[in-house]
C-alpha cells in the first residue's frame, strides 16, 4: 500500500508539473487560450460570482441581526436566519431606495448645471491662456507651433480612425443596451443565490473543510485551512472596512459640501466618496479635479474646498479610518504604496483597490514561512535581533525540549 502511494505521489506531482509548464508556455508564448476559456466559464457563472460577492459582502450584517436583535438559540436557529437575511436585504433596499430618490436627482442636476455652463467654463479658460501667452511671447510662439501639430494630427485621426468606426461605434451602442440588461438579469440571480450561501454559509464552510482535509495530509490540511482564515479576516477587514469609510466619507462631505454651499456639492461628494475607496492616492484623485471644478465657478470657494478637504481626510486618516479598518492589512504605509502601484499597473483602478489585501496577504504567507524557518534553526523571529547586521544569538531552547533530549 505505502508503495502504491509512493507511486500516485510520483505521478500526481509529473501531471501537475506538465500542466504547469503547458500552462506557462501558453500565457507566455501563445494566444492565451486557457484565459479566453476562463473568461467564457466567468461570464457563464456571473450570476453565481455576482452572489458570492454579495453574500460576503452582507454576511457581517446578517451575524449581526442574529447575535444582536433576535440573540439567536438553536431551537429556533432556521427561522431567525431567514428573518436576518430578509432583515438584511431589506436595509439594502430602503439604502438603495435612498440613493436614487434622493442622490440621483441631485447628481443629475448638477451634471445638467455643468454642462450649461460648459461655454462660460471654455471662455474662463480661454482667457486665462490668453493672457498667459500674451505675458510670454516665447512660450506663445512654441505654444502655436504645438497646437498646429495637434491640429493636424486630430485632423488626420478624426478622417482616418474615427468616420470609418461610426458603425463599429452604432453597434457598440445596441451592444452595450443588452450587456445592461444581460448584467441586470445576471445582477437579480444573483440576488437569490446570495440568499442561498446566506442561508447555509456554515454548511459551505464545512463542506470546504472536509474536501481540504480529504485531499491533502491532516497537518497540511490545518495549515491551508488557517491561511484561508487569515485571508478572510485581511479581505472582509479592508474591503468591507473601505466601503464603509468611503460611504461615511462621501456622506460627511455631500452635508458639508450642502452646508458651505460649494458649487457642484452631490458630484464632487460623489467624486470624493468613490475615490476614496483606493487607498493612499484616492483622496487626491478625487480633490484634484473637484477642485479645479470648483475654481471654475469661484476661486475662493475652492479655496476653502481645499482646506475642508484637508480636514476630512485628517478625519478619515487619524479618527475613522483606524477605527473601522484598524491593522486589517498588517503591512506598512510603503508596502501599500507598492501595492496599489503594482495592482493598478495590472488591473487598473480595481487592481489598486484590491492590490492591497492580495498583498498583504501574500506578505502575512511569507512572513509566516519564514517565522517557521527561523524558529527550526533556532534564530529569532523579531525583526530587531537582525538590525546589527552581524550574527544573531540562538533562540535558547524551552526547557522541555532540553528534558526531552536528555
Amino acid at each position: 500500500m505505502k508503495k502504491d502511494n509512493h507511486y500516485f505521489g510520483w505521478g500526481l506531482t509529473a501531471v501537475v508539473s506538465v500542466c504547469s509548464i503547458l500552462l506557462f508556455y501558453d500565457l507566455v508564448f501563445r494566444s492565451s487560450i486557457l484565459l479566453r476559456y476562463l473568461g467564457v466559464l466567468a461570464g457563464i457563472l456571473a450570476p453565481v460570482l455576482y452572489g458570492a460577492a454579495m453574500a460576503y459582502l452582507l454576511a457581517p450584517v446578517v451575524n449581526w441581526f442574529e447575535g444582536s436583535v433576535f440573540r439567536r438559540r438553536d431551537g429556533r436557529a432556521g427561522w431567525i436566519r431567514a428573518a436576518s437575511i430578509a432583515l438584511t436585504w431589506l436595509v439594502v433596499a430602503v439604502f438603495l431606495y435612498a440613493i436614487i430618490s434622493i442622490l440621483l436627482p441631485e447628481l443629475y442636476k448638477s451634471v445638467m448645471q455643468l454642462v450649461g455652463n460648459t461655454k462660460t467654463y471654455y471662455n474662463t479658460v480661454y482667457n486665462w491662456v490668453l493672457h498667459l501667452l500674451e505675458s510670454n511671447p516665447e512660450f506663445a510662439s512654441r505654444a502655436a507651433e504645438l497646437i498646429n501639430e495637434y491640429y493636424t494630427d486630430a485632423l488626420t485621426w478624426l478622417n482616418e480612425n474615427l468616420v470609418p468606426q461610426l458603425q463599429t461605434a452604432v453597434s457598440a451602442v445596441t451592444g452595450g443596451v443588452v450587456g445592461v440588461l444581460v448584467f441586470l438579469k445576471n445582477l437579480l440571480i444573483g440576488v437569490v443565490v446570495s440568499v442561498y450561501l446566506l442561508g447555509s454559509k456554515e454548511t459551505f464552510a464545512a463542506g470546504g473543510c472536509k474536501l481540504c482535509y480529504t485531499l491533502l495530509p491532516q497537518r497540511r490540511a490545518g495549515l491551508v485551512i488557517q491561511g484561508v482564515k487569515a485571508a478572510d479576516r485581511i479581505f472582509s477587514g479592508f474591503v468591507r472596512g473601505k466601503l464603509l469609510d468611503s460611504l461615511i466619507i462621501g456622506i460627511l462631505c455631500f452635508f458639508f459640501s450642502s452646508l458651505f454651499q460649494f458649487p457642484y456639492a452631490p458630484l464632487v461628494s460623489v467624486v470624493v466618496g468613490v475615490t476614496n475607496i483606493i487607498p493612499f492616492f484616492g483622496p487626491f484623485l478625487g480633490a484634484i479635479p473637484s477642485a479645479f471644478l470648483i475654481l471654475l465657478d469661484s476661486p475662493i470657494k475652492s479655496l476653502y474646498f481645499i482646506i475642508f478637504i484637508l480636514a476630512l481626510q485628517q478625519f478619515d486618516g487619524n479618527i475613522l479610518g483606524p477605527k473601522i479598518l484598524g491593522d486589517s492589512t498588517g503591512i506598512s504605509g510603503f508596502w501599500v504604496m507598492v501595492a496599489i502601484l503594482v495592482g493598478g499597473g495590472l488591473w487598473g483602478v480595481l487592481g489598486m483597490f484590491l492590490g492591497v489585501p492580495i498583498f498583504a496577504c501574500a506578505y502575512a504567507g511569507v512572513r509566516a514561512c519564514a517565522a517557521y524557518r527561523l524558529r527550526k534553526k533556532g534564530l529569532p523571529t523579531d525583526t530587531a535581533s537582525y538590525l546589527s547586521h552581524g550574527p544573531v544569538r540562538r533562540e535558547e531552547e524551552p526547557e522541555e525540549n532540553k528534558a526531552e533530549q536528555e
